[in-house]
């Protein structure tokens, strides 16, 4: 019995250090595009960009801390975040305002279908606390992926 709890949590471990890295990468993302932004919508685009970075970088600290609560190690370093994260890089600074916001917003997306996941293993793991704190995380990912949707339109 204490296999399977070992193992719930590992697997809960993998998939919020996992979303630790996507942070780390979909920030600096979103701030590449808010440096690099050009173009009619520029002036909106560089906020939004920047408000969404800002709330991004805002959740790292809150998901490593649900880590180390779980007594695990959690990212520690750029090629930590590299091995784990699952949003691609973009070298590409003359990307047009809209590829900059479609990316961004399927980058988002994957957070949410991500979150699904830590909800459910959070479930399987009997750790109501961050089943409890997802379901915010959920509701922010999916916030900017409707602003980055609307803006598409």
């Amino acid at each position: 019995m204490a296999q399977a709890g070992d193992n719930a949590k590992t697997a809960l471990v993998d998939e919020l250090n996992a979303a630790v890295a996507d942070h780390f990468a979909l920030y600096l993302k979103t701030k590449n595009f808010h440096w690099h932004v050009a173009g009619p919508r520029f002036h909106d685009l560089h906020l939004l960009f920047d408000e969404q970075a800002t709330a991004v970088f805002g959740l790292i600290d809150v998901m490593a801390e649900r880590v180390r609560k779980l007594d695990a190690d959690t990212v520690t370093s750029i090629g930590s975040i590299a091995k784990r994260t699952a949003v691609k890089d973009q070298d590409n600074a003359a990307l047009s305002a809209d590829e900059m916001v479609e990316e961004l917003r399927h980058d988002n997306a994957a957070l949410v279908t991500r979150f699904k996941t830590i909800k459910q293993l959070a479930g399987d793991a009997g750790d109501n606390a961050t089943e409890g704190l997802v379901d915010d995380w959920t509701d922010q990912a999916e916030r900017r992926v409707w602003f980055l949707a609307q803006t598409l339109k």
